[in-house]
């Protein structure tokens, strides 16, 4: 039984190297393409089908967000970073439960052991890809306040010469916006390996039956680690965009 804390290369396009955990990004992002498409292909007044299906999902994340922000208009403007966001989150961490994910791959050779180096990887158990979505998301937010409040007034967030006490609560703001990023990357890869990691061992102890109860946990955790993920980009959103001198 060998575990890999880092993605393992499968293939490059010239000098891009392609990693199990990519081609499974690559797969999820098509399918969730794909049944958008099916979804709002004819849509009816009367939804029926994935129509339906993707409604409610629709209708669900719109509502949590417009919970958060308080605002409709402005809900309107965030709802498709945060909606993707939390697809996309939701639909890898469930993908790399579907069996074979982890396990059916290639036998290579490495110092002298055979390894077996799986083709497919959960997207979000590679932390390349958990601090990608920190980055964008956290990017993101400082261009939704900058927009909402205008650059000077949202910069003297983190840049305060009025007084040094507003200077220092300045750089302690910075500070956090980095640790948000490091948060909500750290957050998520920790709990899509670790729940991984897990099925791994237990069905190496005690295949086919030990692992069905922990796929049901697994499959809880990963759309609470979407939904927190999602919700806590909402939560700075809010912050970001609310002009807190005019209150």
């Amino acid at each position: 039984m060998e575990i890999s804390l880092a993605a393992e290369k499968i293939g490059q396009i010239g000098a891009l190297p392609i990693t199990n955990s990519m081609l499974t990004g690559w797969i999820g992002s098509a399918i969730l393409i794909i049944f958008a498409t099916v979804a709002s292909y004819k849509m009816k007044i009367i939804p029926s089908g994935v129509q339906n299906v993707f409604e409610y999902i629709i209708e669900f994340l719109y509502n949590t967000a417009d919970s958060i922000i308080g605002d409709e208009k402005q809900t309107r403007r965030y709802f498709p970073l945060v909606a993707t966001i939390f697809l996309f989150i939701i639909f890898n961490n469930w993908l790399g439960l579907i069996p074979g994910v982890g396990t059916i791959g290639l036998h290579e050779t490495f110092h002298g052991k055979e390894i077996l180096v799986p083709l497919f990887r959960s997207a979000n158990a590679d932390l390349n890809m958990t601090i990608a979505l920190a980055v964008i998301t956290v990017l993101s937010i400082q261009i939704f306040g900058i927009a909402a409040i205008g650059f000077f007034k949202y910069g003297k967030k983190f840049i305060n010469l009025s007084s040094p006490i507003n200077f220092f609560i300045g750089i302690l703001e910075l500070i956090g916006e980095v640790s948000r990023m490091i948060s909500f990357s750290f957050r998520l890869f920790g709990n899509v390996f670790a729940g991984e990691v897990l099925l791994v061992v237990i069905a190496f102890i005690v295949p086919y039956i030990a692992p069905i109860p922990f796929y049901g946990l697994e499959i809880f955790v990963g759309f609470i680690q979407a939904l927190v993920f999602t919700m806590l980009a909402l939560v700075f959103i809010k912050s970001a965009i609310t002009d807190h001198e005019a209150h």
